[in-house]
């Protein structure tokens, strides 16, 4: 395999990974802000400090209210993270290798970047919104299933996985860093009820509450919530199932002493700091750590294979 096949591979799944975290991610918020009383100021900042792209918000607005941070993160072409240039991009992967994925996934990409480019106006208002960001999710989930479905499990394939579970674990982190800081301490001493909702949506931010109502059945609480999404092996979106993945998928690959090596040392960190136990700035401590190690196996898989 060529190693450009191999990185368009990689990021296709990157980007599309973004897009649908980034989808559910405004959604998430949108519902939050609804839920909780009207006393408290969470604001739309948090979308922003999640993907990292706080200078670059600031370039263009000065005020992070709704409607500029709806810009910013779903259509503004000069925002890299934002969900139509991150379609564009993985558009634009899938396109140069159209031979390797399965023809109707690359349908799928194409006819996804059309609808969200030409609905935009959809993101503005509350009432459509949610149908136009949920439609973005399932489209994702479809052409991921696609891929797992259609496309032969060969070495083609494990770059996809590499990439996908690369950038679910990144937003992982990132999410659960930003919320578990800005969820207020304020709410959780005077209004419990409210602390639930702020790590509920925490929660729903992964696609995990469900998942995790039923395996915990307790009364939603700060540390169960960090070490179901954390450390379980078995929620596919969980921290270490990411790595786990990544580490399987780089083993079927040759070369791969190195990344495995890396990859192994970033989940035994991982399991052996009990992340759920620790107090807030220990826990950013620990996410800055494990983000530098996610830096490391990707630029390890770039020097190896791209």
């Amino acid at each position: 395999m060529l190693s450009r096949v191999a990185n368009n591979l990689y990021w296709l799944a990157r980007y599309l990974e973004r897009v649908e975290n980034t989808a559910r991610l405004i959604n998430v918020n949108s519902h939050l802000l609804l839920d909780l009383p009207s006393k408290v100021k969470l604001g739309w900042e948090p979308i922003i400090d999640i993907l990292s792209f706080r200078d670059k918000f600031y370039e263009t607005y000065k005020v992070v209210d709704e409607k500029s941070v709806i810009n910013f993160m779903v259509v503004d072409i000069n925002n890299p993270g934002a969900i139509l240039t991150s379609l564009k991009s993985a558009r634009e992967n899938a396109r140069t290798i159209k031979e390797i994925i399965p023809r109707e996934a690359w349908e799928q990409i194409n006819a996804l970047y059309l609808f969200v480019n030409e609905n935009q106006k959809d993101a503005f208002t509350r009432r459509s919104r949610y149908a136009y960001l949920n439609k973005i999710i399932l489209a994702n989930q479809t052409i991921t299933g696609l891929l797992a479905g259609t496309m032969s499990h060969d070495e083609a394939y494990a770059f996809v996985r590499l990439g996908r579970n690369l950038e679910r674990a990144d937003m992982s982190t990132r999410i659960i860093d930003v919320r578990s800081a800005t969820l207020l301490s304020e709410i959780e001493s005077e209004l419990p009820a409210f602390s639930n909702i702020q790590w509920m949506g925490v929660l729903k931010s992964m696609t995990a509450y469900q998942m995790y109502r039923r395996e915990v059945r307790v009364r939603i609480n700060r540390e169960d919530v960090l070490a179901f999404l954390l450390t379980n092996p078995r929620f596919p979106r969980s921290l270490v199932h990411a790595i786990e993945q990544i580490e399987r998928a780089v083993t079927e690959l040759p070369n791969s002493k190195d990344t495995v090596e890396k990859t192994s040392r970033v989940k035994s960190y991982i399991l052996n700091a009990k992340p759920a136990t620790l107090k807030q700035e220990k826990l950013h401590e620990f996410i800055d750590d494990i983000q530098l190690g996610l830096i490391d196996i990707d630029k390890q898989i770039e020097e190896s294979y791209f």
